[in-house]
């Protein structure tokens, strides 16, 4: 009898070598998937789930994992095939032409010294046997199919010549070229801005319904996920703690952790001092159980509103106080070169003749795609990029007309945090010689000793341990080291911090972590916030007012309630409606 599911996934469960013992990562996770439907499997960072479908398709290497249960392939021909009890060879035959997969980061993905066309062409010829040229002409019809610009020309391009959004285009594009019955797609849009995102599983779907594929899309975010899948399965720790049908999930879930993850979403949370997060919703003790705290998500936010008045309060004293940033004309740009036959062209203009003020304890907003000049306004700002004209008038002193020493003192004041905390801290310097570091350049405390306190008292107020002093960036996890950058920010007492895109490479749940550690450090420390970031759902709630910036220009400046709910400019309506879950 032919089965109404091509997958079955029986009692999976995965266990990694350490040290001393075997680890177990997965712990007897059940799912199906039936024909033509998309699972959405969400969960937190370490969760198991980019291990569990690596295991699917064999990815695993046996010297170091031990994969039991059985994962059960349904074939068109009504045979069934237990994946993981095949061997090296065998599972390749599958791999690739049956199930194939999407990885999170196309640029890791992708050979950087094959041009994506014949990485590509690879793929058909290993599993198709057919010639070159036919391999090439079946890549660009591919690279049609993806939406791809100039088919034959990304055909003979590099990786590094490509967007984001192109890459992981190729990407599928690959995961396609044998016509697999089952697509996973592991995070495939996390590093992408709302717009491309949107594009991306616009696409996902659109090539799914076409080729009446089966799906697992993995995420952390359940936004996507309510936009994308059939059925969800939630994972925590190794375990599934709830599935069922997206509908009925995200209206009335069930256990305590899918109730976080829907409530520390940014989207809707308007009206409250900070976001909700896991630990408001259950408590996990030694043993593992898991407490229930809350009943219901509607009472979590309650506790966390604006008492009536609180926020007008908040917004009279900021806007009654003379500016602390003033921004005049201000612009930057980089001269295209010429080739050997023809002129340089005009410059790129990554800023363009910005004009705006910033006010002591506000957090102003600024959003855009990439490309639309954010990082580049914000390191002017502070001189790490010089700008070409205009004027950056901070405490009514012109930083613009300052000279080397004048400004690196001025930058005690004015710091930054950046959007990847593992490359911008050194992995050869423990975190407390890291954060000790610029108060030794710029003279602060009498000794060590007071150094070293004052250290501590950072590491735990950013919500680390004393003890993580002498411990290393790689032994922590994404939110940590972001923690630690912003411990480091915080160590010079700075006026003014400028949140480089600080929370858009993390989970939602730690991300909602972050955002309210820096509300409450916002007003413990009487900081202003320039905070940058492409996700508009995330700065409508932590800005006071925004700006929307598109190819080095102002599109509209306003309150999030005014831009969100009536936006003036066509640009900003796109970046909304690209807001997954939305």
């Amino acid at each position: 009898m032919k089965s109404n599911f091509i997958l079955e996934v029986c009692d999976l469960r995965i266990l990694f070598k350490g040290e001393k013992q075997w680890n177990l990562a997965v712990d007897g996770l059940d799912f199906k998937v039936s024909r033509g439907e998309t699972l959405g499997i969400v969960g937190e960072s370490g969760s198991g789930k980019s291990v569990s479908c690596m295991a699917l398709i064999g990815l695993l290497s046996a010297n170091s994992s031990r994969v039991t249960g059985e994962i059960l392939f349904h074939e068109l021909n009504d045979s069934t095939t237990t994946l993981n009890h095949l061997t090296t060879k065998q599972i390749r035959h599958y791999r690739g032409a049956e199930l194939a997969m999407i990885f999170q980061e196309p640029m890791t993905s992708l050979n950087p010294v094959y041009t994506c066309g014949e990485q590509v062409a690879e793929t058909i010829r290993l599993h198709r046997n057919v010639s070159k040229e036919v391999a090439r002409k079946q890549t660009i019809n591919l690279f049609d199919e993806v939406q791809l610009p100039d088919p034959p020309y990304i055909f003979g391009a590099y990786p590094h010549q490509l967007s984001g959004g192109q890459k992981q285009r190729v990407m599928i594009a690959m995961a396609l070229s044998c016509d697999p019955q089952i697509l996973i797609a592991d995070e495939p849009t996390t590093a992408l801005d709302v717009t491309v995102q949107k594009t991306i599983l616009d696409l996902l779907k659109k090539l799914q319904a076409e080729r009446g594929m089966s799906m697992i899309f993995v995420s952390h975010d359940l936004g996507i996920i309510a936009d994308i899948a059939d059925s969800v399965l939630v994972m925590y720790r190794g375990k599934m703690v709830e599935q069922g049908p997206a509908s009925q999930v995200f209206a009335r879930p069930l256990h305590p952790y899918t109730k976080g993850l829907l409530a520390c979403r940014p989207v809707n949370n308007q009206g409250l001092k900070k976001l909700p997060v896991i630990a408001d919703f259950m408590e996990v003790l030694a043993d593992g159980t898991v407490i229930e705290k809350a009943d219901s998500i509607a009472q979590v936010k309650a506790s966390l509103a604006f008492q009536p008045g609180e926020k007008e309060m908040r917004t009279e004293r900021i806007y009654d106080a003379a500016p602390l940033l003033v921004i005049e004309n201000l612009s930057k740009w980089y001269p295209r070169p010429g080739g050997w036959f023809k002129p340089a062209t005009q410059p790129l203009k990554a800023i363009d003749d910005i004009n705006f003020t910033v006010f002591a304890g506000e957090t102003l907003g600024l959003v855009g795609e990439s490309g639309s000049g954010k990082t580049t306004l914000g390191r002017s700002l502070l001189r790490l990029i010089e700008p070409n004209a205009g004027k950056i008038i901070y405490q009514h002193q012109d930083l613009i007309k300052l000279d080397r020493p004048a400004m690196r003192a001025m930058r005690r004041k004015m710091q930054i945090i950046f959007q990847d905390p593992y490359s911008s801290l050194n992995p050869r310097q423990t975190i407390g010689d890291t954060i000790l570091e610029p108060m030794k350049v710029f003279g602060l405390k009498e000794n060590d000793t007071q150094r070293r306190k004052w250290v501590y008292e950072l590491l735990e107020r950013v919500n680390l341990q004393a003890d993580h002093f002498n411990r290393y960036p790689h032994e922590f996890s994404g939110g940590q080291r972001q923690r630690i950058g912003i411990a480091r920010t915080l160590a010079l007492e700075p006026e003014f911090i400028i949140c480089d895109e600080s929370v858009s490479a993390l989970d939602v749940s730690v991300q909602a972590q972050i955002l309210n550690l820096l509300i409450s450090l916002r007003e413990e420390f009487n900081l202003t916030y320039i905070f940058i970031s492409h996700d508009l759902s995330v700065v409508r709630f932590i800005a006071d007012r925004i700006i929307v910036l598109n190819q080095g220009k102002i599109e509209e400046i306003g309150t999030p309630e005014t831009i969100y709910t009536n936006p003036s400019s066509e640009y900003t309506r796109k970046l909304i409606n690209a807001i997954p879950g939305r």
